[in-house]
């Protein structure tokens, strides 16, 4: 890595987790078996919701833009730093940087609304049951997927905007397993207090807005559900949102500890650990939630292998 001037770099070192260098090829391991889960349950989801005509239901559209998403999310940070792991170059030029830090606002920020859509169709499912086929038609299930993909696409321009015209002066060493903006602020020069307030509001502004949308939509859900004269029909209407629940509970708790904390509480061993979960663990875990969880997803599952199996079955 080269020093261009004296507020020019050509690139950074990924520290990643070489301060314990007898785990390296463990974590190579751990990280490779977690992606190949990842990117293989996801592909299922999306394969089972396409094939079964049961599924082709605004619930699941999301959920296959979910999944898809998903497999983008980890797509970005996890490829690099395996390679990283294995072969112990750490290096990352300056434009290789700056995108994937982009990538990963777009995707996140876009993940932050599509799950807030998410929670709208179930409203509209459970608090307005005769009038969901009417209020979520195709035309306005592609719009909000179509506007939370956009959301994230501006929400990522202005972050990683904000962060790359500082002059960068220090040391090129990010102590991250990728580029994530905290780390990369602790390398500019000069006062960056405006730019991390500048990204601090970026961030509430687009994770507490999609927040509050579904902390509203589950308000309302929580109290037709209550209002329920049937047992069996508040558990069942429970069901087909408490792995959205689950799933937004793990991505806004770790992304609010990660973003949304005092600068002065930054602590790089911490970041570290707490990107790790929403950048392949939540992505892992959200298939094998949704798949566990709902019965139609199951359904599908199983239907799909007896149509493999039929198929490869010879015939007398």
């Amino acid at each position: 890595m080269r020093r261009v001037n004296s507020t020019t770099i050509t690139g950074f070192i990924l520290l990643g987790f070489s301060d314990i260098p007898s785990l390296q090829h463990l974590f190579f391991l751990v990280f490779l078996v977690t992606y190949i889960v990842t990117l293989a349950g996801n592909l299922l989801i999306i394969v089972l919701t396409l094939a079964d005509p049961a599924l082709h239901t605004p619930m699941y559209f999301f959920l296959r833009n979910l999944s898809f998403l998903e497999m983008c999310y980890t797509s970005v940070n996890v490829p690099k730093m395996l390679r990283n792991l294995l072969s112990g170059d750490k290096a990352i030029s300056f434009i290789g940087c700056a995108m994937q830090t982009y990538f990963s606002f777009f995707l996140g920020g876009s993940e932050c609304f599509l799950l807030a859509s998410m929670a709208y169709d179930r409203y509209v499912a459970i608090c307005k049951p005769l009038h969901y086929p009417v209020v979520m038609n195709r035309k306005v299930s592609t719009g909000l997927a179509a506007g939370s993909w956009l959301s994230g696409l501006l929400m990522s321009f202005g972050h990683t905007s904000m962060v790359f015209i500082l002059p960068f002066c220090r040391s090129h060493e990010i102590n991250h397993f990728f580029c994530d903006i905290p780390p990369l602020l602790k390398l500019a020069c000069g006062d960056t207090s405006r730019n991390e307030t500048a990204v601090f509001m970026v961030a509430m502004s687009f994770v507490t807005f999609p927040f509050m949308l579904i902390l509203m939509s589950y308000v309302f859900i929580i109290s037709t559900i209550l209002r329920m004269p049937s047992g069996e029909g508040r558990r069942k209407s429970f069901s087909t949102c408490s792995s959205h629940l689950v799933v937004v509970t793990l991505f806004y708790g770790s992304a609010c500890i990660m973003y949304l904390k005092p600068n002065s509480s930054y602590s790089p061993d911490t970041d570290k650990f707490l990107s790790l979960s929403y950048t392949i663990i939540t992505p892992m875990l959200n298939p094998i939630i949704y798949s566990l969880r709902n019965k139609e997803v199951k359904g599908a599952f199983w239907r799909m292998v007896r149509r493999r199996s039929s198929v490869l079955q010879p015939e007398p």
